[in-house]
């Protein structure tokens, strides 16, 4: 009785599928077309490269949008002018009203409409705006920047109109403003403007990628407010730091720690996961006994040279970051990097207001080119992006104008809701160079242009019906 049952209830469940699931349609359908339809097998290699050149042609033309060529020019014919005046606009204060309904000052009156290409926030598809975080003055560089940068605008209206699918376009200074197409800027919840270009993915295009192992002293003289500027200033570095780039901490007193001691002599890679890891373990660090630091600085040279041929294949760094030096080590560049060797920049951060022992650390600026003084936690942003420049050199007086495709991020900052942020993005970017005659030789960088595109369109090219 059970087995009979069982084919009984077995029937009726084939029966049920077959009525509700159109199965004698779609067979019915498919004898339509069976003469037609063909079996066609499918390599999955060459598949996923034609995607790939797909993408790469369609980020190669985004790219192909003259703002390179426009910001340089426009760089170019900018006579520089130290005590430059001229109207502007505070994009915080567009079409924002007082008690008496009267429109604030420097905030102007602009239509603005919701587009379905920047997630339907309201803009103005004929105006571009400058931004300046809080700790970037308007000093006359910063002005002569945005006057000279205005000539931009033209380039971004006439770049949107013949590719609509472009999201937002922008230029980023390397002395810190942004201009950016067509939005309008959103302060945080204490009214203020946080964000500097100069710390976000696209910056990449300013440098060649990079080996970079940070050696940070945790002796006893470090205490207190220096090693807040000291911890400060490994994330403000971590920050300038992309996929493209590998890393490593090295903390030292009387002796040498590895800050993850998972990532003991070699380098990771400076992805979001890795750095977010290294400042939750550089907050923990703590101070005692003496500084050594000429073991560290053997240990940072070890690191670099055994993974030649493994890390970036560009440049290798080392960022020092001291209250000063007791010990002379010169022995130490003489054996890792002198003068056979391939060179390694180190980069000095001397930090604190009384310089204590500086002389040994001022040796080293004057033997590798780089030193800077630290002494507040104002001065970090600043002083720790002055070593980008000087990656950048080698670049910059080649003219390489290499792209880059940053890895792809939730962009929530020019966002005033959280639920208009959630666009998975990616940016393609390129470096802008001074082509003034007189600063040729000098490897004058300017900044980075580029255009923001959603993965969503980047997924159209690849529909999954194929890839499945």
């Amino acid at each position: 009785r059970v087995q009979q049952w069982a084919v009984s209830f077995g029937k009726d469940i084939a029966a049920l599928s077959t009525r509700y699931s159109g199965a004698k349609l779609l067979q019915k359908k498919y004898k339509d077309v069976e003469s037609v339809v063909k079996m066609e097998e499918v390599d999955g290699e060459e598949l996923v490269n034609k995607f790939a050149e797909e993408m790469e042609g369609m980020l190669g033309r985004k790219m192909k949008s003259r703002l390179a060529e426009a910001a340089e020019d426009a760089d170019l014919y900018h006579e520089f002018n130290e005590t430059l005046e001229f109207d502007y606009y505070n994009s915080l204060l567009v079409n924002m009203v007082d008690e008496d309904g009267n429109p604030l000052s420097l905030g102007g009156e602009f239509p603005l409409e919701e587009n379905e290409h920047f997630n339907k926030l309201p803009v103005n598809t004929q105006l571009s705006n400058i931004q300046v975080p809080t700790n970037v003055y308007n000093r006359p560089d910063i002005l002569n920047g945005a006057y000279m940068s205005e000539a931009l605008n033209d380039v971004f209206i006439d770049n949107f109109q013949k590719d609509p699918t472009l999201t937002w376009q922008y230029f980023g200074s390397s002395t810190g403003f942004f201009r950016l197409y067509p939005i309008q800027w959103i302060p945080d919840e204490n009214g203020v403007v946080t964000f500097d270009c100069r710390n976000r993915n696209y910056i990449q295009a300013a440098t060649s990628p990079k080996d970079v192992v940070i050696v940070v002293d945790v002796s006893g003289s470090m205490k207190g407010l220096r090693l807040t500027i000291a911890k400060h200033t490994i994330n403000t570095i971590l920050d300038t730091l992309g996929e493209n780039d590998f890393v490593n901490i090295i903390a030292y007193s009387d002796y040498i720690r590895y800050v993850e001691p998972c990532f003991k002599g070699t380098l990771v890679q400076a992805d979001l996961d890795n750095r977010e890891h290294f400042k939750l373990l550089v907050e923990g660090l703590h101070v005692k006994g003496e500084g050594k630091v000429k073991k560290a600085m053997k240990e940072s040279f070890k690191i670099l040279n055994e993974v030649l041929g493994q890390g970036s294949l560009c440049n290798q760094a080392i960022m020092l970051i001291t209250d000063g030096a007791m010990e002379d080590f010169q022995d130490v560049f003489e054996e890792f990097n002198w003068p056979e060797r391939r060179q390694v920049r180190v980069f000095t951060y001397l930090i604190g207001r009384e310089m204590t022992f500086a002389d040994n650390v001022k040796w080293i600026a004057c033997n590798n080119k780089y030193y800077t003084h630290i002494s507040t936690l104002a001065d970090v942003q600043e002083n720790v992006m002055e070593y980008l420049h000087v990656l950048s050199r080698p670049m910059v007086i080649n003219h390489d104008h290499d792209i880059i495709w940053t890895e792809a991020y939730m962009d929530s900052v020019l966002f005033n809701t959280q639920a208009q942020s959630l666009l998975l993005m990616t940016s393609v970017a390129m470096p802008v160079f001074s082509k003034k005659q007189e600063t040729l030789s000098h490897g004058i960088l300017l900044g980075v242009v580029g255009t923001d595109v959603a993965l969503r369109e980047l997924m159209r090219l690849a529909p999954r019906y194929k890839v499945n």
